[in-house]
């Protein structure tokens, strides 16, 4: 997979304007990062809320819509549907088979998904956890981490391919720490998603395609963990 588009900010809306409105910016761009960092590293009431409040004030700042957060319809939403489909399923054992026993092994601890044991056999609980991934997780944390979030940093980075790579090295970082319930090993597999995740939005141009992903491989998870209960890696 190649990310796309990579020589290009998100939009600006400043962009056409004098220097020093950009610098102006560029600090509110900074302060608005810090205050959703510390939202999830001080854990506040449930961060990703949190990020969307600041995302919904920060749009209405600049008078912007959530397409210059990356939310923009695809071109071929069935074609791109099918593709994030397969790429999440290839994901997801790639993840079990080695990324996970991997971390396992380095760490010498499990990833701590203790909390979705109630999930096996359970069918009311499983839609009910289905309909929270697909619009708190899938929507929620994409506008939020991949949306919001990565691209007020990207806003602070050089232009570029390096600018792009360090946003996503840090918020994909973010993400992984708002799951430290899950332990270190939880908060090593929430990043390496984190990171797919984002390569699949600037593959695709449009961040549908990591919500897509994103609620592809919970209910993958949830879905297995149903069927047989919570599981580790393959080795």
């Amino acid at each position: 997979m190649t990310v796309q588009g990579t020589g290009q900010r998100p939009d600006d809306p400043a962009e056409a304007s004098t220097p020093t409105d950009r610098r102006r910016w560029a600090i509110v761009a900074g302060v608005e990062v810090l205050l959703g960092a510390a939202a999830v590293l001080l854990d506040l009431v449930i961060p990703t809320l949190v990020l969307l409040a600041l995302a919904a004030v920060s749009l209405l700042l600049r008078r912007q819509g959530p397409g210059s957060l990356g939310l923009r319809r695809p071109a071929r939403t069935h074609r791109l549907v099918i593709e994030v489909l397969g790429l999440s399923v290839a994901w997801t054992v790639l993840t079990i088979a080695l990324l996970m026993p991997v971390a396992e092994h380095l760490t010498g601890q499990h990833r701590d998904v203790s909390q979705f044991g109630a999930v096996q056999g359970n069918i009311g609980l499983l839609l009910f956890l289905l309909l929270m991934s697909w619009t708190l997780a899938a929507v929620g944390e994409e506008v939020a981490y991949r949306g919001y979030l990565q691209t007020r940093i990207r806003e602070l980075l050089p232009d570029g391919r390096s600018g792009l790579v360090m946003a996503v090295a840090l918020s994909s970082a973010l993400f992984g720490l708002a799951h430290t319930e899950q332990g270190l090993v939880g908060i090593l597999l929430a990043t390496s998603d984190a990171i797919f995740f984002s390569v699949l939005r600037y593959k695709y141009r449009t961040l549908w395609a990591s919500v897509f992903a994103h609620g592809f491989l919970n209910s993958i998870g949830l879905v297995a963990y149903f069927v047989a209960g919570p599981f580790y890696g393959l080795w």
